[in-house]
Parts: C-alpha cells; structure tokens; sequence
C-alpha cells in the first residue's frame, strides 16, 4: 500500500505573500464599501456613470476592474470588453458598438479597453486606416463633451506601466499555466512596438485630455496602490452622500496624475534624452 505524503507545510515565502494579499484586501475594503454607496447615489439620481481603462498590455486593468467590483451590486454595473468588430460593425459608426453599451440612468458601466483601442492599438498594428484614425482623433473630444453635457459622469484612467515590468507580467503568463489564457499575439507582439505605442499614447493625452473629460494616468508598477487610488480617482468623481470623511480620497500624487501633467513629464523627458522612454 502508497504511502500517503503529508500535507505539504507552506513556505515562508509563502506565508508572507498570504500576509500581505490579507493586508492588501483589508486596506480596500473600506473604499469598497464607499463604491456602494457610490452605486446607490447613481440608482437614486438615475446618474449614468462611465469609467475608462486603458493602458498597456497587462498595465493592470483587468485585476483593478475586479477589485473595483468585487462587492458591487451586480444589477447596477457592467464590465465591457468588446473583441473584433464584425464586419458588419465595421460598415457602421465607429463608436456604435460602444454607445450600444451605455449605460441606463442608475448604472455603472466600466470598458475594459473602449473607443480608444483606435487611438491605440489599432493604428500601431495596422487595424485602421491613417483616415480612420485622424477621424477618430478630430471627432472623440467632440463625442465625449456631449457625453458629458447631456449628464453621463465619465471617469477616463490610463495604466502606466514600464517596459521591464510589463516584460515580467508576460513572462509570467507565458509560464504559469492559470495565466496562460491572458497572452494573446498582441501581446507577444507588444514589447517590440514599445516605442510605437509610446508616441501613441503621446497623441492621444495631448489631443484627447481636456476640462470636461481628462485623462488621469495611474503608475501601476505596485499593482495594489493602482488599485487603491483607482478607486480614489472614481469616489472623487461624484459627490454622494453619505461620504466617510475619516477616509483618504486623495490620489497618492507619486501613483497619480492628470494627463497634462504625464504631457509635461513626456516632454521632458524627450528634451533629455532625445526621445520618449515611457
């Protein structure tokens, strides 16, 4: 008869990790529970609300999206992620698919990735044309001040990551078999057009940040403080009642800024070394 292995005592390592996810969690609990009632001013206000992430490749999106709506109340929001357009999307305005995904008066929707994959990722590998892409980028600022105007809050956040550490992320995908599912060509493909998404991203702050609907850029090398003041940058947002006051709603300014200030610090930076790093 086998003998049966004991159970495997965990690691050091191991037990410090477990610690810090427990302390981690702990710290958003409280502005989760201010998500809530953030939900509850949108149902009683019929107020739509919209959130935008965009960023990189494994910037952190998707894990800050379900942090974000972890306690929610799931009849009041949506997660979006739109794939491929159809071709029969693609005969149609291009911001049809993601108007067809707006919110009611009450509800929350948050894009994982929205109509900015065409001031992104589109144009760097060739999905639109040079037209469609100046149309995009003449148009959207329009489009969203009307959104604005017409009583939809739009919250528009930008995942900041580096080279190296969005390198780390992909190796990790490429070798734990829970994330595998997460690499796709794309994203194989992302570190060697680096330089292009940067020049992109350039474009798109300092053409589509403006007072009614800005950019603010979050630094997500430290998943879990982009998390947090994610979170921060949202509950900042509206005014709701019932607000806890002995809590911190300001944005870490080392982990968040505006889409002009990320501009300043761009340009300077090129100034520097002849070209942008970041």
């Amino acid at each position: 008869m086998a003998a049966i292995d004991p159970i495997t005592e965990p690691s050091k390592a191991d037990v410090r990790r477990a610690v810090r996810r427990y302390r981690e969690d702990e710290e958003l609990k409280p502005y989760q529970v201010e998500l809530l009632k953030l939900q509850r001013h949108l149902e009683a206000h019929h107020t739509r609300m919209i959130v935008l992430f965009e960023g990189r490749d494994a910037a952190g999106k998707g894990g800050t999206i379900r942090r974000v709506t972890r306690y929610m109340n799931e009849k009041h929001y949506r997660v979006v992620a739109l794939g491929k357009p159809t071709e029969e999307q693609r005969t149609q305005w291009y911001f049809q698919r993601y108007v067809a995904q707006f919110p009611h008066g009450g509800e929350m929707v948050l894009f994982d990735r929205s109509w900015y994959n065409r001031a992104m990722v589109e144009p760097v590998f060739g999905f639109c044309t040079d037209r469609e892409y100046g149309d995009f980028m003449r148009g959207v600022t329009g489009f969203e001040k009307d959104l604005v105007r017409q009583g939809t809050v739009l919250v528009k956040l930008y995942f900041s990551v580096t080279k190296d550490e969005q390198q780390r992320r992909f190796d990790r995908r490429r070798t734990d078999p829970l994330r595998q599912w997460k690499l796709s060509e794309v994203d194989v493909q992302a570190q060697e057009h680096w330089d292009d998404f940067t020049e992109m991203k350039y474009q798109m702050l300092r053409r589509t940040s403006t007072a009614e609907a800005p950019w603010m850029v979050i630094r997500s090398e430290v998943k879990h403080l982009a998390r947090l003041n994610a979170m921060r940058v949202i509950l900042s947002s509206i005014d709701y009642e019932g607000r806890n006051l002995d809590l911190d709603f300001v944005p870490d300014p080392k982990i968040v800024v505006s889409g002009h200030h990320e501009l300043e610090l761009m340009e300077a930076e090129r100034i520097r070394s002849g070209r942008f790093t970041s």
